[in-house]
């Protein structure tokens, strides 16, 4: 429940449970302000608890900051605060009267680009900010082109820094008019949003400038408010992945058996025909239930306990999907890979996956390209892949994995790739 910095309750929990959630993630280079902006949003719609607005003043004061450091809000490891600058994923939480929101804060510099993947995976939304004085970067671009890979359906562009350019309206026009000569080879026809801000000074963050009189579509956090994402999720294609099995050890439920997972996509109703992955054995499904309700039908992204009709051998990682909706099934899979290990891909090398709920194992067969970020050039006769490099790479799998493409199913069409030996992540994968 949000509290103001009295610690009044602002609406019931109730309410609060029921509100729709936004996922959004922050991304650009270096000191272009991501974790200044954040503070902001949290300081001026009143989400910050009294002990941390104390906290966030001695900091400021120590580090000897002219105004309240607000980027101290979100940089909450040592080392970030010692050299002003985000490295790891830093999640925040707080709700306006419209929705709840979940801000994924993520490092700018090159050397963390595998952690804004991490941050930017579930977000429905993508904040991307421009240093007003630098204009569009590779750093820009690297984030941008990920937006795009990871099938974000929203982007919003901040130009920040404004009040340093004197707040010029040809500032913002020059920037914009840049980006999107690149942004529309990669979003092509994508819902983004243009807005000039200073998250310093709060101009557009949550309320509409006086120094920008000359931009009347509204300040980021009302972008934020009125977002469409009912439509973000896959809700045609059925796709139940089982994560637990639960058999309750008591007389009064001695027989039953119910398959507990979050719906990856689709619908699912009471009395529908489905089958059951990889057995492909038929079956109806005779109850939904929540935490604790029965209902009638449910879609993604609820998590369910659904119960069959037929006593089959189900475990984790199997999947429930429709009857008359199967996804693809291969064994071998062509990916886009962002490489997130200091150790390079090996090709021909073995490595572990985890796809959904389902571990499998794979070797890499091939590395197809490795994709030039700046230009968008497909590198094809470059085929070492190391540290934060986008490749696209062909999968054989151990057993056959049932799959929708990324750009169908963020969840099916998702997998990640860790080392046997280490159980480290090697790789996050897109299956194309």
């Amino acid at each position: 429940m949000t509290k103001h910095q009295d610690g009044s309750s602002e609406f019931s929990s109730k309410i609060y449970l029921e509100m729709e959630l936004l996922r959004f993630t922050t991304a650009g280079s270096v000191d272009d302000g991501k974790s200044t902006l954040i503070g902001r949003l949290l300081y001026d719609s009143k989400s910050i608890f009294e002990d941390q607005l104390d906290a966030v003043k001695k900091a400021s004061l120590k580090k000897g900051s002219e105004h309240l450091n607000l980027a101290l809000l979100t940089d909450g490891l040592r080392a970030e605060r010692e050299q002003g600058i985000t490295i790891d994923v830093a999640y925040r939480y707080f709700a306006t009267p419209r929705r709840k929101f979940i801000i994924a804060d993520t490092p700018g510099h090159i050397q963390y680009t595998r952690n804004m993947v991490t941050g930017a995976s579930t977000a429905n939304a993508a904040i991307i900010l421009i240093d007003a004085r630098n204009g569009v970067t590779e750093q820009t671009h690297r984030h941008a082109y990920i937006a795009s890979l990871l099938e974000i359906p929203h982007i919003i562009v901040c130009i920040n820094k404004m009040d340093l350019q004197d707040y010029k309206a040809e500032v913002f026009n020059r920037i914009k008019t840049d980006f999107k000569s690149f942004s529309d080879r990669i979003f092509p026809g994508k819902d983004v949003h243009f807005i000039p801000i200073s998250a310093l000074h709060g101009d557009n963050v949550v309320d509409p400038s006086e120094n920008m009189d000359w931009y009347q579509e509204g300040p980021l956090l009302q972008a934020l408010e009125n977002i469409p994402i009912s439509n973000d999720h896959n809700l045609r294609d059925g796709r139940f992945p089982v994560q637990f099995i639960i058999r309750p050890e008591s007389d009064e439920f001695h027989d039953y058996r119910g398959y507990a997972g979050r719906i990856a996509g689709g619908v699912f109703h009471k009395g529908d025909r489905v089958f059951v992955l990889p057995s492909q054995i038929p079956s109806v499904i005779t109850s939904i239930n929540t935490f604790n309700d029965a209902q009638e039908e449910a879609y993604a992204p609820m998590s369910v306990t659904l119960t069959l009709a037929d006593d089959i051998d189900i475990s984790r990682g199997d999947m429930i999907v429709p009857e008359n909706n199967i996804p693809r099934k291969s064994t071998t899979i062509e990916v886009m890979l962002c490489w997130m290990n200091q150790h390079p891909l090996q090709v021909n090398g073995k490595y572990a996956i985890k796809h959904t709920t389902r571990d499998l194992h794979c070797v890499i067969r091939e590395v197809k390209y490795i994709l030039n970020i700046n230009t968008l050039e497909k590198q094809e006769e470059e085929k070492a892949v190391k540290l934060n490099d986008i490749a696209c790479v062909v999968l054989q799998t151990a057993k056959p994995l049932f799959y929708d493409p990324y750009s169908v199913n963020r969840i099916t069409g998702s997998l990640i790739l860790i080392d046997e030996a280490t159980n480290e992540t090697m790789g996050a994968g897109m299956i194309l």
